[in-house]
């Protein structure tokens, strides 16, 4: 063989190879891109997972205060609730007139 029909082998399996790594280059730069759109998406789940949690400890926080709100409102509760009820007797009657 001569020296250009070796060369142009050695030129044809030169751009053989050049031809793949273009191929596997390509595949990478699509991989990659997929793998940060797939981040993208576990982190807008992440962050939709936070709000909610927060918003059902905010509507906990907000359930608990109104409760305590109504409790205030309606007044006291057991014997000293009983006991302010009552009707007083004669005595204290007197004794609240003189004062």
């Amino acid at each position: 063989m001569s020296k250009t029909s070796d060369l142009s082998v050695a030129l044809k399996n030169i751009q053989a190879q050049m031809k793949t790594l273009r191929s596997q280059a390509a595949e990478v730069r699509a991989s990659l891109k997929a793998a940060r759109a797939n981040a993208k998406v576990e982190k807008t789940i992440a962050r939709q997972a936070r709000q909610n949690v927060a918003a059902q400890k905010k509507a906990a926080r907000i359930a608990k205060l109104e409760a305590k709100l109504l409790a205030m409102k309606t007044g006291k509760v057991g014997a000293k609730a009983i006991k302010a009820n009552k009707k007083p007797s004669a005595c204290t009657t007197v004794y609240q007139m003189a004062a």
